[in-house]
């Protein structure tokens, strides 16, 4: 026999006593370590939204996310552009607009200048329109983002680009990924809630705050406007606590038995539903409940009491982070302004005046409670507005991907910096491009998360909210 065929009989002769009597490692040291494990991913998994430690420091722990859905003009609001005025009504040079589309314009359009008067505010010299005068109080505590930049141009996938980091529905949103990586500070309430305001609900629907493919538990959750944030809370009459604690009890331990003997997730995503439900009982009406806040407070954002409006669910929104929510959006219609029933004169001037001293006040708020270091708050739409206008019965602007500005405050971005410049008629980045995967990766690395590391595997492979792409912006960090 040779030395390979001597080796392979003498491996087949041996028997499974002999193997446990001359491993290294006996059977009940291997046994004893599959039992740790198992308990530890076990106690792990008790509470899905327990906190986590975040890959590195964190700079801030929670976010809250100013959704204006529909895209505003920074051409209106935050880029006076004295050159696109003199060029008004010519048309845009082909080199602008070769080989790019649009969602409703032809390549003939003519270039639109903005009648809207523009004040340089503040240390950092910011342009702010005269449409946001509270603004102007808060300049030097944002880091103005004036390069923004995305790939998609039609609304419905290019919000969920931004929040999800793909066109594509059924990808995790940002909030999820954190409430995944992180957890929340809350056992009474949700670690990632989503409050909407405005006509109707954004284009793309709950797919913009879903889990996709990570554990429903870690979704949004959507709180309707009103005393009852979420539907069937309250117990059924005749029901008392004790009944319902016993049988939430009862469910939770039926439930414990069916994921030991599955492994489903989705298990534990219902017992901590039930469980929360349970608890938010007492704490959802308690906070929805705006009547306690201080008269100078409520005057501050502009709220009522028992009146649904985007400045209650700013209000709430700082309710929400000091309760331990880690992520908190609100969505607010309608930007849309193309022109026909909106445009850039009235509808424009409502919706910013529904939005601008709520804004502030929320930033100068959370500043004031000594909130702000430890809380980050995003302004901004999917996309921008085109230098070009639209042929419409009133004035509007198309949707505009390549150039367009935000803003961030709080949680160890740098206050008082205008980051990027577009060129003299706002149509292309010239200085210091973001791109929507490089704002999500900062977020995310403001957290303490690093965007490459925080993945989840599906299907064979690793996903996170970046894709493949996104870098840090360092420039803007304090």
């Amino acid at each position: 026999m040779t030395p390979h065929e001597l080796d392979s009989a003498l491996t087949l002769a041996r028997t499974r006593r002999h193997f446990f009597r001359d491993c290294g490692v006996g059977v009940g040291a291997m046994a004893l370590g599959s039992l740790l494990a198992r308990d530890a991913a076990a106690k792990e998994r008790t509470d899905p939204l327990a906190p986590r430690k975040p890959h590195f420091a964190a700079k801030a722990k929670a976010v809250i996310y100013l959704f204006m859905a529909g895209a505003p003009s920074q051409l209106e609001l935050f880029e006076p552009k004295p050159e696109l005025n003199k060029l008004h009504g010519q048309k845009v040079p082909e080199s602008f607009t070769k080989g790019k589309r649009f969602a409703f314009i032809k390549g003939d359009a003519k270039l639109l200048g903005s009648v809207r008067k523009f004040e340089t505010i503040g240390q950092c010299g910011m342009d702010v329109s005269e449409l946001l005068p509270f603004h102007k109080e808060i300049v030097d505590d944002l880091c103005w983002l004036r390069g923004m930049k995305t790939d998609v141009f039609n609304h419905g996938p290019a919000k969920c680009f931004v929040n999800t980091g793909s066109p594509q529905f059924g990808r995790p949103s940002m909030g999820a990924w954190l409430t995944y990586g992180l957890g929340a500070e809350t056992d009474s309430l949700p670690g990632f809630v989503v409050l909407q305001s405005g006509p109707r609900g954004p284009r793309g629907g709950a797919s913009l705050y879903g889990s996709g493919f990570l554990p429903s538990v870690y979704q949004g959750v959507p709180f309707l406007k009103g005393p009852n944030p979420i539907l069937d809370l309250a117990p059924p009459p005749r029901v008392s606590t004790r009944d319902q604690g016993e049988f939430v009890d009862a469910v939770a331990d039926l439930n414990k038995l069916r994921h030991e003997a599955t492994g489903d997730p989705e298990i534990q995503t219902r017992i901590a539903a039930y469980e929360m439900a349970y608890r938010m009982q007492t704490s959802a009406p308690e906070l929805m409940d705006l009547s306690k806040e201080a008269r100078k407070t409520l005057d501050m954002y502009g709220a009522v009491p028992g009146k649904p409006s985007f400045a209650a669910n700013c209000l709430l929104a700082r309710r929400l982070v000091q309760r331990g929510v880690r992520f908190v959006q609100l969505y607010h219609t309608d930007w849309d302004h193309h022109g026909g029933s909106l445009d850039l004169t009235k509808p424009l001037e409502t919706i910013c005046k529904e939005i601008d001293q709520p804004c502030a006040a929320l930033v100068k708020d959370l500043k004031q409670l000594g909130l702000l270091d430890s809380t980050i708050v995003v302004w901004g739409g999917e996309f921008g507005r085109t230098p070009m206008g639209e042929s419409r019965e009133t004035i509007g602007r198309d949707h505009h991907i390549d150039a367009y500005t935000m803003w961030l405050a709080g949680g160890g971005f740098k206050p008082g910096t205008v980051h990027g410049k577009s060129d003299e008629i706002g149509y292309n980045v010239v200085e210091n491009e973001v791109h929507v995967h490089d704002l999500q990766a900062t977020i995310l690395h403001q957290m303490g998360m690093d965007h490459t590391k925080l993945t989840y595997r599906f299907q064979g492979r690793d996903y996170r909210l970046t894709d493949v792409h996104g870098k840090v912006v360092n420039e803007i960090l304090a």
